[in-house]
């Protein structure tokens, strides 16, 4: 730990300056870092801590008074507290609850999950349902990126050296909303994998996390259930579409199995009465 060489922003342009010009790695609530840094696996030495810009910590919706804007400072207790993402986006709010203790909900950050790019991200899943758009800013602008095309590979993202992001925006969701978890206990567990879902008659939309690689969208089954085909017939297809990985907390087989059953669980759960 003393090797780290930290320094701290007071302002979001001051971040920006300070990750071009001396290519520091920024951090805020750091629940991962301490994690890396304990076991020695954490590989920045240069830090940039911006915990205390207030800009990023903002949660509300865009001129358009649709799109629902998560600064990428705001915790998952700010997330579980907001009327806003309680009303927009309530599938967030159950994935919020599901992350860690209490102490990682008041310190742990939306933008953190985001950009350290573990498939195992709680939130990760309800932002590619969700159709979300991750806000890149540098000195040079802003950049919009289609969250689904956000991850470049594991842990890996396409963001610059010199970027930083400042929020996630979601647009205006209609039908009915689900997330669940399935891990070694019902709380402060990390995922075998977890799934959240949108029951649009239009466009049901499905993603699933702790799967692959990466959190991962699964287009055909969307296209199944969205032309009316029985859940039985969208679960077969769910089946042959994805491909999950085996890791020290599951397996291929077991994913796959619990992948399918959480599509019947969330189409019998989410079915007009």
């Amino acid at each position: 730990m003393s090797e780290l060489d930290l320094r701290r922003a007071s302002s979001v342009d001051e971040a920006l300056t300070i990750m071009r010009d001396e290519g520091r790695t920024p951090i805020a609530g750091a629940t991962d870092l301490y994690v890396a840094a304990q076991f020695g696996t954490l590989v920045p030495r240069k830090l940039l801590d911006i915990w205390k810009l207030k800009e990023l910590r903002t949660i509300g919706t865009a001129a358009d008074g649709q799109t629902l804007v998560i600064g990428a400072l705001s915790t998952y207790t700010d997330l579980m507290q907001s009327a806003v993402v309680q009303d927009r986006l309530p599938m967030l709010v159950t994935a919020a609850r599901l992350v860690g203790g209490v102490q990682i909900q008041n310190r742990g950050t939306i933008g953190g999950n985001i950009v350290n790019g573990s498939p195992a991200g709680d939130t990760l899943p309800v932002f590619a349902a969700a159709d979300a758009v991750v806000v890149l800013r540098s000195l040079r602008g802003e950049r919009r990126v289609p969250f689904n095309e956000f991850y470049a590979g594991y842990r890996k993202t396409v963001i610059k050296p010199d970027e930083l992001l400042i929020a996630v925006e979601t647009p205006s969701i209609d039908g009915i909303q689900a997330f669940r978890k399935v891990g070694t206990r019902a709380a402060q567990a990390i995922s075998k994998i977890a799934m959240a879902a949108v029951r649009d008659p239009k466009r049901p939309r499905i993603a699933f996390g702790s799967l692959a690689a990466t959190v991962v969208r699964v287009p055909k089954t969307e296209a199944a259930l969205a032309s009316g085909n029985s859940i039985d017939e969208a679960a077969a297809v769910l089946e042959a579409e994805i491909n999950p990985i085996d890791d020290v907390r599951s397996t291929a087989v077991y994913r796959k199995r619990v992948a399918v059953n959480l599509l019947r669980w969330f189409w019998k759960e989410t079915a007009p009465a």
